[in-house]
């Protein structure tokens, strides 16, 4: 317990500013032993203040009335009254029930539309290479990734690129990346999770919803444009584990373009013997396939991937991975925003 509630401590410390509701919060709950006792529900590796508070904020998105609603600003624009952090504690013991059976069932997914800057750069070098290509998203989630050749870009600087669309991501870029003028051809896409969300299902969307910081009133919006997009696309999501099906997948890719797997802020969430087999895997494929892996991760929550890193980076980092003639080169190429708010090519 005590170890729980120091987690809730540097939580509030560390994102005072980034998410200062939540900051309020998790300092109250630190505090709170009959809050941090829900937490045991949920599985060991998912006892973190993130998914707490989704959680909460899942079952306050259908309940946008209650007097904790106003002190997120995504839900109401009131002025709030009271204590956020009482009113939370308050609002999660009223729901014991069903924040236990929450807790026990989810896990923290962060679909963000503007992770796709991180493919575009990378993308367009393997389009220079091989022409089309053939994208497979493991860990796809809702599948958000998949939109990427309906996106526009307005590119900082550089102007914007694309067709018209209705999203348009923006994107921070710093240092000397590859000069594109249009966003590179995806001839065929699919998507891989084990558990996939159907964005045609509310409540599911709600998940993903409730994932993102209330703080974040930006991201909100994209969502729900993103949302919207996939509504209307014809994205393709298979069930299944990622190292059991990437082979065939990679094979299926491989009759419609150059095969090109993308991982973003998925790989921390399995085991390091589940990246171990991940990484053989598609070690064994690039033996007799030609494919590339562009890889956004942690390279502090993720060390047994084959990236360039200093020990220890607390930071994303984009790499691509590619196998030729089966011969296999890493290559660092930049460091990026966690959310692909920016990105700094060539370090």
């Amino acid at each position: 317990m005590h170890q729980l509630a120091e987690t809730f401590r540097r939580f509030a410390v560390t994102h005072q500013r980034a998410a200062p509701l939540y900051s309020q919060i998790a300092d109250r709950v630190a505090d709170e032993p009959t809050v941090l006792d829900l937490m045991s529900a949920a599985p060991v590796m998912q006892r973190i203040p993130v998914l707490l508070f989704a959680c909460a904020h899942h079952l306050l998105l259908s309940n946008p009335t209650r007097e904790l609603a106003a002190h997120y600003p995504n839900i109401s624009t009131c002025e709030p009254d009271g204590d956020a952090g009482d009113l939370f504690v308050q609002f999660v013991l009223e729901h014991s029930d069903e924040m236990s059976t929450l807790l026990a069932t989810r896990s923290t997914q962060t679909n963000e539309i503007r992770r796709s800057n991180w493919f575009l750069f990378p993308f367009a070098m393997l389009e220079g290479e091989l022409g089309p290509l053939a994208h497979i998203d493991v860990g796809t989630s809702a599948g958000l990734n998949l939109l990427f050749p309906k996106l526009t870009f307005d590119i900082h600087p550089g102007g914007s690129i694309g067709d018209t669309s209705a999203l348009t991501i923006q994107c921070d870029v710093r240092g000397q990346p590859p000069v594109i003028d249009h966003v590179p051809a995806v001839n065929w896409s699919v998507g891989i999770d084990a558990q996939p969300i159907d964005v045609h299902d509310e409540v599911a969307v709600r998940w993903l919803q409730a994932c993102i910081w209330p703080d974040q009133v930006d991201r909100f919006t994209r969502l729900h444009s993103a949302i919207d997009l996939a509504r209307q696309s014809n994205l393709r999501i298979d069930t299944g584990d990622a190292v059991e099906n990437i082979a065939r997948l990679v094979a299926e890719a491989s009759t419609h373009g150059h095969p090109t797997v993308t991982t973003s802020w998925v790989m921390n969430y399995l085991s390091p013997a589940q990246r171990n087999s991940f990484v053989n895997e598609l070690i064994r494929i690039g033996t007799t396939t030609d494919v590339s892996w562009v890889i956004a991760e942690s390279p502090l929550e993720t060390p047994e991937l084959p990236v360039t890193s200093s020990d220890g980076e607390d930071i994303t980092v984009i790499s691509l991975i590619t196998w030729r003639n089966g011969q296999q080169v890493s290559t660092r190429l930049a460091r990026t925003h966690p959310h692909g708010n920016w990105i700094h090519w060539g370090q």
